[in-house]
């Protein structure tokens, strides 16, 4: 492992029961860290993390929770295809959550979200969660305060279950400024190759910001336990971002110290013909 990591990921970590305040946190990295290097360092935190899988999906006893959230435009597709791409697909599920559908309406809210975490020996990534349940749901008021407000508790109850079941989780909040995401929607309509990716319901949410980022904030400060914590990405230096998210993750992987189970036989009285 490199000894003169140029950064400390946990900087970005969001402390139980401490508030952000987005506006005065940069989304873009300013430090002496360049382009060229973090790609070298990229490569290393994905040997990490490749070794790290194979010993978790080799253990077959815990489990790793990985959730993205951000404004539209900050780049979480790109996010998780650059960092968990290099990875055994056997082991890694991406979980993309849209509007719930008529069967997922019909249960608890959490229902659709449980039935997708990660079974023993697995890494699940969830590009969307059930924190849009105290966000959109409460930004576009789909349901009153009163019950929005109460979420905060279950979701802490919920990842509370989840590890101590043994799943560890880690949660990343991609962050941009308002200036930048128009950049992005702009480039979206200016490129007749990505005009796919333009949604008009996106400006909608864009005249949201303001409230957005207050639900945000409420999030982190709520909802950023010892065992579940979030972290504060700057990304509007995409190769920053993805080098500060493949270090967490390897981090983490690493803290589990996942282990190769012992053979039920004896390799030393195998010969193979």
């Amino acid at each position: 492992m490199p000894n003169d990591f140029p950064f400390n990921p946990d900087d970005y970590r969001v402390r139980p029961g401490k508030g952000v305040k987005l506006a005065d946190t940069p989304s873009r990295y300013g430090g002496t860290l360049d382009k060229d290097h973090a790609h070298t360092l990229l490569a290393f935190e994905h040997q990490r993390m490749n070794d790290l899988q194979e010993r978790l999906y080799a253990e077959g006893k815990r489990s790793l929770l990985v959730v993205f959230q951000a404004m539209d435009a900050a780049g979480k597709d790109s996010t998780v295809r650059k960092v968990f791409a290099p990875l055994n697909a056997a082991g890694v599920q991406v979980m993309s959550f849209k509007a719930p559908t008529s069967q997922e309406l019909a249960h608890d809210y959490l229902w659709r979200v449980h039935k997708r975490c990660p079974s023993r020996g697995h890494i699940s990534v969830f590009n969307r969660s059930h924190y849009e349940e105290v966000l959109i749901v409460r930004v576009k008021g789909f349901q009153p305060k009163a019950v929005w407000k109460r979420r905060y508790e279950h979701i802490n109850c919920f990842e509370q279950l989840l590890a101590d079941e043994g799943t560890a989780i880690v949660k990343f909040y991609l962050h941009i400024s308002k200036g930048y995401q128009k950049e992005r929607l702009q480039r979206r309509l200016d490129r007749p190759d990505k005009h796919w990716k333009f949604n008009p319901d996106d400006l909608t949410e864009r005249a949201r910001w303001d409230d957005y980022m207050h639900a945000f904030e409420d999030v982190f400060e709520k909802c950023s336990p010892k065992h579940a914590p979030w972290y504060v990405v700057p990304a509007e230096r995409r190769w920053f971002r993805d080098l500060l998210v493949a270090r967490v993750v390897a981090d983490t992987l690493a803290t589990m110290d996942p282990q190769l189970p012992e053979p039920t036989f004896d390799p030393a009285t195998i010969t193979i013909d």
